[in-house]
C-alpha cells in the first residue's frame, strides 16, 4: 500500500471566509527541525486577513512534524521550566486572568503537552480539578507526575471523546493551541460542547497582524512552519465565537505578549546559516542571542502596547 500523502491539495480560496483574493505571505523550510525536508507556503486572505498554510499538512503530516520527546528529556524540560521564575510568573498570570469569574470546579487544558500550565494554575485555584488533553503520550506522563488528575490522549474533535466529555468542564483553556489545528472552527465547537452552560473559554493565540510578523517574515517564531496551520486575526476569532453563541468578555493584547521575537529570529537565522559541523561558530554567536534576549525584555513594556504585540487573549462565556 503506498504511503498516505502528508499534504492536502492546494486551495485557491480562504478557509475562513471563502474569498479567492489570496496572496503568498512567505515560504519557509522547517526551521525548528531543519534536518527535515520540505518547504511550506503561508498564504494570507486579502479580505479577512486569515493566514494559513497552503497546501495544508494532513493529520498524518502534522504528526510527522510533531516528534515526541523521550521521557528523560521531557522530565528535564519540565523541571527546568517550572524552576524558572519567568516561566512560572507567566503561567501564573495567565491563570489569574480567570480570577474575576466564579471559581471553577473542573478545568480542561487542551493541547496541554507536559501540563506545565495546570501544574502552575493549581497554585491559583487549589480546589479546581485540572485535566489535560493532548495528541501525544506526554499527557499520560504528566498525569503520572501528578500535574493533572485525568489525561485524555487524542483530539478534542474526535466524536467519541467529545461525547464522553460533554458539558463536563467550567473552564476550557487553549493556550497557543488553535494555530496547530486543521479546523479551528471545529475545535471551538468541540470546546464549547465540553463546557457547561455559563462556562468560560480561555484562548491565547499568536497575532498574525503583529508588526513583527511583517518585519521578520519566516524568522518570526509564531509563523512556526510547518506546525502552525492557521493564524487567526482577533476580529475573525471574536466574530466566530459570537456566532457560536458566546459572549466575549475580554480581549487583551498586552498580557499575552511574549518577549522573544528578536532573539528567536536571530537564533533561527544563525542555526539555519551555520552547518552542524561548525558548532563552534554557534557557541561564539551565543552572546549575540543573549543581547537580543535582553533587548526583547527591555522593549516589552512598550511593545506590548503597540502593534508589535505578538499575541492576544480572549475570554468568552458560553451562553
Amino acid at each position: 500500500m503506498p504511503p498516505r500523502p502528508i499534504h492536502e491539495p492546494r486551495r485557491d480560496d480562504c478557509p475562513w471566509c471563502g474569498s479567492r483574493r489570496l496572496r503568498t505571505r512567505l515560504r519557509a523550510p522547517d526551521l525548528l527541525h531543519h534536518h527535515r525536508p520540505g518547504t511550506f507556503v503561508v498564504d494570507e486572505c486579502r479580505d479577512c486577513a486569515h493566514t494559513f498554510q497552503n497546501p495544508r499538512l494532513t493529520v498524518e503530516g502534522l504528526a510527522l512534524y510533531h516528534p515526541d520527546q523521550d521521557a528523560r528529556r521531557a522530565t528535564a524540560l519540565v523541571d527546568r521550566v517550572l524552576a524558572t521564575g519567568t516561566g512560572r510568573r507567566r503561567l501564573r498570570a495567565t491563570a489569574r486572568a480567570m480570577l474575576p469569574y466564579p471559581e471553577p470546579e473542573s478545568w480542561l487544558d487542551v493541547g496541554t503537552g507536559h501540563a506545565l500550565f495546570p501544574a502552575v494554575a493549581r497554585e491559583v485555584f487549589p480546589y479546581t480539578a485540572f485535566d489535560g488533553l493532548d495528541p501525544t503520550p506526554r499527557v499520560r506522563r504528566a498525569r503520572a507526575a501528578g500535574r493533572i488528575e485525568e489525561a485524555h490522549v487524542g483530539h478534542l474533535t474526535a466524536p467519541a471523546l467529545t461525547a464522553r466529555l460533554r458539558a463536563r468542564y467550567d473552564v476550557v483553556s487553549m493556550l497557543h493551541h488553535l494555530e496547530h489545528t486543521p479546523d479551528p472552527r471545529e475545535e471551538l465547537r468541540a470546546a464549547l460542547t465540553v463546557l457547561r452552560p455559563g462556562g468560560h473559554l480561555l484562548l491565547d493565540v499568536p497575532d498574525p497582524r503583529s508588526a513583527f510578523a511583517a518585519l521578520l517574515g519566516k524568522w518570526w517564531l509564531p509563523h512556526g512552519q510547518p506546525r502552525h496551520v492557521h493564524l487567526i486575526p482577533l476580529p475573525n476569532l471574536r466574530a466566530e465565537l459570537e456566532s457560536q453563541g458566546c459572549t466575549v468578555l475580554v480581549t487583551d493584547r498586552r498580557a499575552p505578549h511574549r518577549p522573544h521575537d528578536l532573539s528567536t529570529a536571530l537564533a533561527l537565522r544563525l542555526t539555519r546559516a551555520v552547518p552542524p559541523s561548525r558548532a563552534g561558530l554557534l557557541r561564539a554567536a551565543a552572546p549575540l542571542v543573549t543581547a537580543a534576549t535582553a533587548l526583547d525584555h527591555a522593549l516589552a513594556p512598550v511593545l506590548r502596547r503597540t502593534r508589535f504585540a505578538n499575541a492576544y487573549r480572549v475570554i468568552a462565556r458560553r451562553n
